[in-house]
């Protein structure tokens, strides 16, 4: 997995790199051809205008002499103003015939002038300009060959045209001198993409191998990525993954720890009573039966634990189905009340409830079930001869159940803590309470989009107080039923 991860890194930088290079290269490619194709059109249109500016001029000239039909002032014209090398100026009557040129070696060969490029348009009236081969060569040549008109008359023809061969050295530089340009661009844009490439690869590798610390079960570890911007966000969202892992791992660690422990002591009970009945002790009938008692005892113990371990599961992974109905919140006290009775009787608790006859809707046998393990948890830490207050009322949107005992109170360390799982205020009372009621009864109202909470003051009792929406909720949280025998509150 990790060779894998490390081949799609590597293609993410890869990609980057190729990416950035491709885009550098291909616009100053782009650019630099631009530039190449502005300074060959500048340079042409430049030698054109020249020679269009020539060639205006001398067949202004080239017209007086054919004029006056004077052929030596036009050859001195041609030898005056061409150049072998570079310039070639030819003069043709209005038949084709030549009558002067600059380059009378080369001309000498050409048996018909029609072929040459330019020509025939000059002698049916229309100028012509342009690149060609030269006459009897294979340069470039940039020509215009022009008709000469005197008074309406053709008197001839004018044909000038000059070498590209310094035009094309001095484009070459240029070219040069681009690609060069050009390379190194590219050559700074690769080390810059390389950086870049790198800076944003680094990070993800970074990532990567923190949630392969993740995966491996290292929980809680910190990364720490400075890059402002989503990279930097992204690495927060991590660690606020890691820390939520490793709390959950935490929590995960101290429930089968209390778990293992919750189930031990009444295992181990059992297991010493049954050896003590297999020791002789069956035959003593009183003995006998206070054991069966203990035993029976500490299985109906094991069977609430479980219950609620399931009950609690159920509810955290929020599989169990609420149902909805409308029911009185003065109706669903009094069956708590009902339920207590018998036992706040036992140990000389009274009651005094002060609710108001509101309507919810959710489901009442859930919620009797937190309100029965509320009750019962005030009920254990009461004084005998004190009372429990239960009140209800609306207070806002929500409706408020406070339930108030008279007993010794919860510390400001335990307070924090009475609604985690197994947690108990008091260590003697192991034995007979498991530690799951008030989890129970957390998981329920948050069901039911309510809040629970806790309030004491010293010898002055503690006050849970629920509160729950009025409001009819049709999104409670729910996935598969539960049957109405599944209830079963712990009044240990």
């Amino acid at each position: 997995m990790g060779w894998l991860l490390r081949i799609k890194l590597n293609s993410i930088h890869a990609k980057l790199l190729a990416t950035y290079l491709l885009l550098t290269t291909l616009g100053t490619t782009l650019m630099a051809g631009y530039i190449l194709w502005s300074f060959h059109a500048y340079f042409m249109r430049t030698r054109l205008a020249d020679l269009e500016n020539w060639t205006t001029a001398l067949s202004e000239s080239a017209a007086d002499a054919l004029e006056a039909n004077n052929l030596e002032r036009v050859k001195v014209l041609v030898q005056r103003y061409g150049a072998p090398q570079t310039v070639t100026l030819r003069i043709f009557n209005q038949k084709g015939f030549l009558l002067a040129t600059s380059d009378p070696q080369r001309d000498t060969q050409v048996t018909n002038w029609y072929e040459v490029s330019g020509m025939w348009e000059a002698l049916q009236n229309r100028p012509a300009q342009g690149v060609a081969k030269g006459v009897l060569s294979t340069q470039d040549r940039l020509y215009i060959a022009r008709p000469i008109w005197r008074n309406g008359q053709l008197l001839g023809v004018l044909r000038m045209s000059m070498t590209l061969d310094q035009l094309q050295r001095q484009f070459a530089r240029v070219i040069w001198s681009v690609l060069g340009t050009l390379a190194l661009t590219i050559l700074v844009c690769a080390l810059i993409s390389t950086r870049l490439a790198r800076s944003l690869s680094k990070p993800i590798e970074t990532m990567r191998n923190f949630a392969i610390r993740l995966g491996s079960g290292h929980f809680g570890d910190k990364l720490v990525i400075r890059e402002n911007n989503e990279l930097d966000q992204l690495a927060a969202e991590l660690n606020r993954m890691s820390e939520r892992l490793a709390s959950l791992d935490q929590e995960r660690r101290a429930f089968l720890a209390n778990v293992s422990h919750e189930l031990r002591t009444p295992i181990s009970n059992v297991q010493v009573t049954v050896d003590a009945l297999k020791s002789g002790a069956y035959e003593e009938p009183q003995l006998r039966d206070r054991f069966f008692q203990t035993i029976e005892n500490e299985i109906k113990r094991l069977s609430r634990l479980i219950h609620d371990l399931l009950d609690l599961g159920r509810l955290e992974a929020g599989v169990t189905q609420l149902e909805q109905q409308i029911f009185s919140l003065q109706g669903l006290i009094n069956r708590a009340v009902s339920a207590m009775e018998p036992r706040m009787q036992a140990i000389g608790v009274s009651v005094r409830v002060n609710v108001a006859d509101l309507k919810l809707q959710g489901d009442p046998e859930r919620l009797l079930q937190a309100v029965l393990n509320v009750l019962d948890n005030a009920i254990k830490h009461s004084i005998p001869d004190s009372q429990v207050f239960i009140s209800g009322f609306t207070e806002g949107k929500q409706a408020v159940i406070k339930i108030q005992d008279q007993g010794k109170g919860i510390s400001e360390s335990d307070l924090p803590r009475i609604f985690e799982q197994f947690y108990t205020t008091d260590p003697s009372r192991k034995g007979t309470s498991n530690g799951l009621g008030l989890a129970i009864a957390k998981r329920i109202v948050e069901a039911h989009h309510g809040s629970i909470t806790a309030s004491s003051a010293t010898s002055q009792g503690a006050t849970f107080t629920i509160c729950l929406p009025l409001k009819a909720r049709t999104d409670i949280k729910s996935n598969v039923s539960l049957n109405k025998e599944d209830t079963q509150v712990e009044l240990d």
